[in-house]
């Protein structure tokens, strides 16, 4: 009778806990907050980010905040604070800028997660996402080089650090050895005014078609060429709806859902910390819609290279994304 009366409490202890454990792990994420140092309703970046919160908030029935102009420490730290009294603990900030403060506050918080977008998460509680460009702005160079009539075509890129900038040169010079690449600089993912003055600049060397490789200044820039009957490659998002005979195609980063992906993994108890890459197999970057300009041979083979690159890792001129 004792021996039947202690299996019992083994058996009644051991389904206890592990009902425990599996609580524990499903309920892992609580709240949500996301920080954006612009506007959530840019229609670009900043939209990405909180339309990846919403789905946050539809697939985990968890409740989500967000704060907008958060571009200085003091207001991200207070932001941090509230949403610590919110039951937060998981916090995007929607871009580079976030993720040295996120460094210095994670000791502060160490029950909140935070994830910041092209830095150098360095604490245990922090993690840093990067889209990793190569390839899109190689697939994207490609397309502007097969439909260039003067050979020439341009990128206005914010920094020197953006490898869709590279990539897009690569694949321009892969697809056609006769075409120039003409890049000019911002230094600022938001300044409209100057990129303009840069569209201008490559406009008077004889670029037809321009990849505006900012998400703050790439509408302005698009809206311009369209009025001076140019074309783009779009950048971010799909940007066919600002006019399909300009956006011949565009470079898409599904910021949206990459945050599913990482508040699935923040649940699951499998988060890393440290900084992570997405790539189009991991199906967060693709190419937008095709321009009715654009043949349909080549959109095949457009086609069949995005996949072949997905399956082997190989672009179509045999090597690895850098």
């Amino acid at each position: 009778m004792k021996k039947r009366l202690s299996f019992l409490i083994l058996a009644v202890f051991a389904f206890g806990l592990n009902g425990c454990m599996n609580d524990n792990t499903s309920d892992e994420l609580e709240n949500v907050g996301l920080l954006v140092p612009e506007t959530v309703n840019d229609g670009v970046w900043g939209t990405k980010g909180y339309k990846g919160l919403l789905s946050i908030q539809s697939d985990h029935d968890v409740d989500v905040f967000y704060k907008e102009s958060m571009i200085h420490d003091t207001s991200i730290e207070q932001a941090i604070e509230e949403y610590k009294k919110d039951g937060v603990n998981l916090v995007f900030g929607h871009g580079s800028e976030y993720a040295n403060v996120f460094n210095e506050l994670s000791s502060e918080y160490p029950d909140i997660h935070f994830i910041s977008f092209n830095g150098d998460a360095k604490a245990k509680n922090t993690t840093s996402l990067k889209f990793k460009g190569y390839a899109m702005g190689f697939f994207g160079g490609m397309t502007a080089a097969h439909h260039t009539e003067t050979n020439k075509v341009g990128v206005i890129a914010a920094y020197d650090w953006q490898p869709e900038v590279d990539g897009f040169v690569d694949g321009a010079k892969y697809q056609n050895k006769e075409v120039e690449v003409v890049v000019e600089y911002t230094k600022d993912w938001n300044d409209k005014e100057l990129a303009l003055n840069r569209l201008t600049s490559l406009v008077g060397k004889d670029t037809d078609i321009v990849y505006p490789a900012g998400d703050g200044y790439n509408v302005a820039v698009i809206e311009e060429l369209k009025e001076r009957g140019l074309f783009a490659i779009g950048y971010v998002s799909d940007q066919s709806d600002l006019g399909e005979s300009t956006v011949l195609t565009s470079t898409v980063q599904h910021a949206d859902k990459l945050y599913g992906v990482v508040a699935d993994k923040f649940a699951e108890g499998n988060l890393p910390s440290g900084n992570l890459e997405f790539d189009f197999k991991d199906g967060v970057i693709s190419l937008g819609k095709f321009s009715p300009l654009i043949s349909d041979d080549f959109r095949s083979a457009m086609n069949k290279h995005v996949k072949e690159y997905i399956d082997t890792g190989k672009l179509p001129n045999g090597k690895e994304a850098k």
